[in-house]
C-alpha cells in the first residue's frame, strides 16, 4: 500500500511537520515557539514539502496531532489539517499527542508521558507500551500522578522535582516531534483493522477565552 503522509502537530510549543512514506521519514522541521503556532506552522510544512522533493498534490494522508494542549495552538493545527483535506481531496486523521511521545519514547514497560498544561498542571496519559495507550488522556497536578512508574515528556522534566527525578526518562523525546507522528500514522495506516481517529480536538478543559456576558444593571 502506498502513502505519502503529512503530519503536523502544534498542541505543544513545538510547532512540528515532516513528510513519511511507506518506508521512512522523507523530512522533518521543528521549530520551538509556543507563541508563533499560526506564523510558523505554513512555512513549516513548506519547508518539509521542499527537502522531501514533494507537492502537496502528491499527499495521501494528512495527519494532525489532536492533543491534549492548549486551545489556541492546537486550533490552528487542526484548522490547517481540514483545511488541506478539503483542498487536496485527501483523508485527514487524528493521533493523540501523547502518542506520538509514547511512540518516539521506545520504552518498553508501563510508563507516563506528561506534557505541559500551564496553570501548574499536566496532560498526562498511561501506557503499556510505546503503542498502546491504556489509560488517559486526563488533566491534573504533577504530584498527583499515579504509581512508581517512569515519566517521560515535557511535563516530566517541567516539574523533574515534585514528579521525582529518579522517575524522569531524560532520553525520551520532549515534544510530539512530526516525524515520530508520520511513522506511527504510516505503521496505522497500513495495518489492516486498525483505524485512525478523527481530526478533532482533545480539550480537557474549557478555553480561557470566553463570550462575555450581558453588562451588569447599575441602579442609582
Amino acid at each position: 500500500m502506498f502513502v505519502l503522509v503529512l503530519a503536523f502537530d502544534t498542541a505543544t510549543p513545538a510547532v512540528t511537520a515532516a513528510v513519511a512514506g511507506s518506508d521512512r521519514v522523507l523530512a522533518e522541521s521543528t521549530v520551538v515557539d509556543a507563541r508563533r503556532h499560526g506564523e510558523l506552522l505554513v512555512p513549516t510544512i513548506e519547508t518539509v514539502l521542499g527537502e522531501a522533493g514533494v507537492t502537496l498534490g502528491d499527499i495521501t494522508a494528512i495527519v494532525c496531532g489532536t492533543g491534549p494542549g492548549p486551545y489556541t495552538g492546537l486550533r490552528v493545527g487542526l484548522m490547517t489539517a481540514q483545511a488541506l483535506s478539503t483542498a487536496l481531496g485527501v483523508p485527514a486523521h487524528g493521533i493523540c499527542t501523547l502518542d506520538a511521545v509514547a511512540y518516539g519514547s521506545g520504552l518498553p514497560g508501563p510508563f507516563l508521558v506528561a506534557t505541559d498544561a500551564r496553570r501548574k498542571e499536566v496532560f498526562w496519559a498511561h501506557y503499556d507500551d510505546a503503542r498502546t495507550r491504556a489509560h488517559g488522556p486526563a488533566v491534573d497536578l504533577p504530584k498527583d500522578l499515579p504509581g512508581e512508574l517512569p515519566v517521560a515528556g515535557a511535563g516530566a522534566a517541567l516539574y523533574r522535582d515534585v514528579i521525582g527525578a529518579g522517575r524522569v526518562v531524560d532520553t525520551a523525546p520532549h515534544y510530539p516531534f512530526a516525524g515520530t507522528l508520520a511513522s506511527l500514522a504510516v505503521e496505522r495506516l497500513t495495518t489492516p483493522g486498525v483505524t485512525l481517529d478523527p481530526p478533532l480536538p482533545i480539550y480537557l478543559r474549557r478555553p480561557d477565552a470566553v463570550v462575555p456576558g450581558a453588562p451588569k444593571k447599575v441602579t442609582v
